[in-house]
């Protein structure tokens, strides 16, 4: 089945329901004041590839480059061959619109491209609150779309795909949004939101209404803070969603997210025995991320998974581990004031996690309760299990921890499956391997 074919469900579905060779630029601060352009502002057009107009332009660059601050630039269906930046305070409030309705109809494409241009499908550098909706990027070797060192960002109705990182990536910024869109075959995370500033009045980030499938992880989250993820699917990844903390980058660990009403489920895709992209080093060294996990919390404070429908991931549903990577794990690695609750595991016993919740005891004010269809946690006898609201010190569980190491550094990454049946989901089709013809190539 073709690309076309499959990608078209999965955004009815969305609207329903080594080294990099990137360019990337250094953070800056993010908070700077730029003020609503007045006006008036204008609508600058693309050229369709098979007309000639002095009313449009031949790039999508060169209408940005024309654009000003509030302005829109358009453009219409076609293959471009070309990565776009929308940088500084002068394209503040910019709107950058393909298709919304048909995304996979305006395709920013960087097989071709050479140098920086093949970095980035979009980048956005320093312009706050703008938006990108209604594009295809794929085949970059960095991100297919990429906000940083901004103040607000718009990325939705977008299919990102074959990139090499990140598919949808939000890096040293405050409050946005990604809704509607698809991740899908990206070498790292199909979206990311990273190093998150610590602020006195939060702006929270939305993630709403995407679907992921056929990344390492679905959504990776390192160090980032005030980040709802809501209403999407997550599956067919190595690992579905990962709020972690890492000294790479500013601000660990993560803090105060909310992960709520998804369906995260069979993110088995061992990638490790092939993929449609070359394998990088992961982002924890030498430890591995361990495949086959729904959602994991790898260090951190006041996270919350919620009202979450987990279920057919065979290494473990959900869980909490300390971050023991960090170079001064005291503090940024602990496990503070996070909680497990009120999700539904296993679908009704009909699809079963291999496990459904772990945790390893570590930190203080950690919680879990109230979740349904429960039928195997770590440990066994769920000791390290405080029901929620708790204050205080966790119960700390060495073997469950030397358990949680011994997944991730295993050389047969299938070796800790527990394998159950999987429940039928309309079209989506499981994945363990990748293969030519598997589900959305």
């Amino acid at each position: 089945m073709s690309r076309t074919v499959l990608i078209t469900p999965l955004l009815t579905l969305a609207l329903a329901a080594p080294a990099m060779a990137a360019d990337y630029p250094s953070p800056s601060d993010p908070g700077k004041v730029q003020t609503k352009p007045k006006g008036p502002h204008h609508t600058l057009k693309v050229c369709a590839k098979h007309k000639k107009s002095k009313r449009c332009f031949k790039t999508i660059q060169k209408a940005i480059n024309k654009a000003k601050a509030g302005d829109t630039v358009r453009v219409p269906h076609g293959t471009w061959k070309e990565g776009v930046k929308i940088v500084g305070a002068k394209k503040r409030y910019l709107s950058l619109i393909g298709d919304v309705a048909h995304p996979e109809k305006v395709v920013l494409e960087g097989k071709t491209l050479k140098g920086t241009a093949k970095a980035n499908g979009v980048l956005i550098n320093g312009a706050n609150e703008v938006t990108v909706r209604g594009l295809t990027a794929q085949n970059y070797n960095g991100n297919g779309v990429f906000a940083v060192n901004v103040k607000g960002y718009h990325l939705n109705d977008l299919i990102t795909k074959y990139v090499g990182v990140y598919g949808i990536y939000a890096f040293n910024s405050i409050g946005g949004e990604m809704r509607r869109d698809v991740a899908a075959w990206n070498n790292d995370s199909g979206f990311y939101i990273g190093q998150t500033p610590k602020q006195t009045k939060p702006v929270r980030s939305i993630v709403s209404d995407v679907v992921s499938y056929g990344n390492v992880l679905g959504f990776s989250g390192t160090n980032m803070r005030y980040v709802t993820i809501t209403k999407s699917k997550w599956f067919n990844n190595g690992v579905g969603i990962v709020p972690n903390a890492l000294d790479s980058e500013k601000f660990p660990p993560p803090e105060d997210n909310v992960i709520t009403d998804n369906d995260i489920f069979w993110n088995n895709f061992n990638y490790y025995v092939g993929a449609p992209f070359k394998l990088r080093p992961p982002a924890t060294g030498d430890v591995p991320y361990p495949i086959g996990v729904g959602v994991l919390v790898f260090g951190g404070r006041r996270n919350v998974i919620s009202n979450n429908r987990i279920y057919g991931n065979w290494l473990l549903g959900a869980g909490f581990i300390e971050q023991f990577l960090l170079k001064d794990p005291v503090g940024d690695g602990t496990l503070i004031g996070n909680q497990i609750k009120d999700n539904q595991f296993g679908l009704n016993g009909t699809d079963l996690n291999g496990r459904d919740i772990g945790y390893d005891g570590n930190g203080n004010d950690n919680c879990i309760s109230g979740n349904t269809g429960v039928q195997v946690t770590v440990p066994a006898n769920a000791s390290t299990f405080a029901a929620c609201p708790f204050s205080g010190a966790n119960t700390r569980d060495d073997q469950a921890f030397n358990d949680a190491v011994g997944w991730a550094v295993s050389a047969d990454h299938e070796a800790p499956w527990i394998r159950h049946d999987h429940a039928p989901q309309g079209d989506l089709k499981p994945m363990e391997h990748y293969s030519a013809d598997a589900y959305g190539t």
